[in-house]
């Protein structure tokens, strides 16, 4: 299996490509790394170095990948956090080169635009970037909550409310949704669930709730759904499968006092998880 992964990257840490291609080439996956920034750590220490690179940059890579003759194999892109608009384009166009060369590959875009007490935190224009052209290009989306209300314009207060919203997403283009972290009214406060939407069926895993604050899970968490999606070709099973492997990195992290997820140290997680959990059909 090879995957085009088109993100940012950092030199210390793990976010981006540095969180989400070593645990897909654990998997066994082939990663052709592109990488939309290369900073020395992620912005969340307040302090970095490093550059961003623009659509004709990421537009030139895809190119000389193409001229070695290997996208017909390629099994799948994935996208996470884009800088800019320009950059978003530039990660549409390769998405349809890879598809005018294997019609069977599939787009996974991470809708990065913010998260729940934190609200935006992405540049203008990139919400409504990720809502009106990369979420309806892709076949499989990975919001967080804030992001499935952004792109619904539905409040998921209920189980009911976040079913809707999957659903509301899912009319705007892709097939698969994934919610990689909800809480709802029907959620225990010392739990946290993710919900995988496919074919108007709706699956609900739920977790212990972990006490940690750390960037690069949700990296992760794409990036595993996509693999295993694309293996077995169902979301539920791909969402036991990487909530499983993801909430073993979290725990490793939670119990070192870590500030960074310990991507290395736990990777085993990936390919043989610690704990399982239920997925049920809701």
């Amino acid at each position: 299996m090879n995957v085009l992964s088109i993100q940012s990257h950092v030199a210390y840490g793990h976010v981006g490509n540095a969180s989400a291609v070593f645990p897909m080439q654990r998997l066994g996956v082939e990663v052709w790394a592109v990488h939309t920034v290369q900073f020395s750590n992620h912005t969340g220490y307040g302090a970095w170095r490093g550059r961003v690179f623009d659509g004709p940059a990421i537009e030139e890579l895809v190119e000389g990948i193409a001229e070695r003759g290997v996208l017909p194999s390629c099994d799948g892109v994935l996208s996470g956090y884009m800088g800019s608009a320009d950059i978003g384009t530039a990660i549409l166009r390769a998405v349809a080169r890879v598809r005018a060369a294997n019609p069977a590959a599939l787009y996974c875009c991470d809708p990065v635009i913010g998260d729940v007490g934190r609200g935006v935190f992405v540049r203008p224009g990139i919400p409504e970037f990720m809502r009106d052209h990369a979420v309806p290009a892709a076949d499989l989306i990975t919001p967080n909550q804030f992001e499935l209300d952004y792109l619904s314009g539905i409040e998921t207060r209920t189980l009911a409310e976040a079913k809707a919203a999957v659903a509301a997403v899912q009319a705007s283009g892709p097939k698969v949704v994934l919610v990689t972290s909800l809480h709802t009214k029907e959620t225990p406060d010392d739990s946290i669930d993710m919900l995988a939407g496919e074919g108007g069926r709706f699956w609900r895993l739920r977790t212990p709730r972990l006490s940690l604050s750390v960037n690069g899970a949700g990296d992760a968490t794409a990036a595993l759904f996509l693999v295993h999606y694309a293996r077995s070709r169902s979301a539920g099973e791909a969402l036991g499968a990487a909530a499983a492997s993801v909430f073993g990195l979290l725990r490793r992290t939670a119990e070192a006092g870590a500030r960074e997820i310990l991507t290395v140290a736990a990777q085993d997680e990936f390919v043989a998880p610690s704990r399982t959990f239920p997925v049920e059909a809701v």
